[in-house]
């Protein structure tokens, strides 16, 4: 397998993270980058060492060098984006979500297979070593049964202009929400339930939600996301033997054991943390994968199937 060389369509704020990360673990290329504009393009390009720059996507997307492309563009724009990528013959790396609807997340997923091109939602936290740890002593029992789960997340939203616009995708339950419910889904298989209330702004997105549900399993959880308050900021699951809390858990560093009275933590520190997914997007194309063992095409369908859920509620 030649190595991969990736064209990066968008300049979002979460792009350099990515290169940084690509490089870091010596999983790719960087060879182009694309904006809406060509000066956007070139100064983007030549802050980020990227060697061809294009003032559009289509243009990125016809050069025969660039074989992979990462998407970071706004939610909304994921599903057309990624289609014209594959239709390309390129393999893609799609942000979360990977597109805002059950039925758009399916077709590429389709499309990609008759293509014969890789495709992956790119979902970091389930590559980082504190959230396997995690997974690692849930499945051996070391907490007992699970029971309960509390998920809570704050950010501050500036930087994101186009975050409360519907049009656009945007909303904090497609931007964090989706971290939540794949990590219960990754965890403990499917969910039963989900349902919860919002607060909106005046162009109709929300600024922060509470949800609630139950897996298929009987754990009960809470999920919940505000852009206006300091929150805890973290996951906790309780067992029947002891608790399990994951600081940051989007993009953990540690997790945090409470079993028979004792507390452990373990932590594993780390530069750039999209560089485990980096890597295993190497892994997968080299041995010739069109989908991701870890970030399966289930795990998407299933994580946009519930906030479309949550979304039928709203309406």
């Amino acid at each position: 397998m030649n190595k991969l060389r990736y064209g990066i369509l968008s300049t979002s704020s979460i792009a350099p993270r990515f290169i940084a990360a690509v490089r870091a673990a010596g999983a790719g290329e960087i060879v182009a980058l694309s904006s809406r504009t060509l000066d956007k393009a070139k100064e983007k390009a030549a802050l980020w060492d990227i060697p061809k720059a294009y003032g559009s996507h289509e243009e990125l997307l016809a050069d025969g060098d660039v074989n992979i492309v990462y998407i970071s563009s706004v939610n909304a724009q994921h599903y057309a984006m990624a289609k014209a990528a594959i239709m390309a013959g390129k393999h893609v790396v799609c942000e979360k979500p990977c597109t805002t609807s059950e039925e758009n997340t399916r077709e590429l997923f389709l499309l990609a297979r008759e293509k014969g091109v890789f495709l992956m939602e790119a979902e970091k936290m389930l590559f980082l070593p504190a959230v396997l740890e995690v997974k690692k002593r849930i499945d051996s029992g070391d907490l007992g049964e699970i029971y309960m789960a509390e998920l809570s997340h704050s950010f501050s939203a500036g930087y994101n202009t186009w975050l409360f616009d519907p049009a656009a995708g945007g909303g904090t339950l497609l931007s964090s929400g989706i971290y939540a419910v794949q990590l219960l889904q990754w965890l403990f298989g499917s969910m039963k339930s989900i349902g919860g209330v919002r607060s909106v702004t005046e162009s109709g997105g929300e600024w922060q939600y509470a949800l609630s549900g139950e897996m298929e399993r009987g754990i009960l959880f809470h999920i919940k996301n505000s852009t206006r308050v300091k929150l805890e900021n973290t996951a906790r699951f309780y067992g029947t033997k002891g608790i399990v809390e994951i600081p940051e858990y989007w993009k953990a560093r540690k997790a945090i054991f409470q079993i028979d009275g004792k507390t452990e933590v373990a932590e594993f520190p780390c530069e750039h943390e999209l560089s485990y997914e980096a890597a295993h997007i190497a892994d997968c194309i080299n041995k010739g994968l069109l989908t991701s063992p870890v970030v399966t095409e289930a795990l998407s369908v299933a994580g946009i199937t519930a906030l479309e859920q949550v979304k039928l509620q709203w309406k």
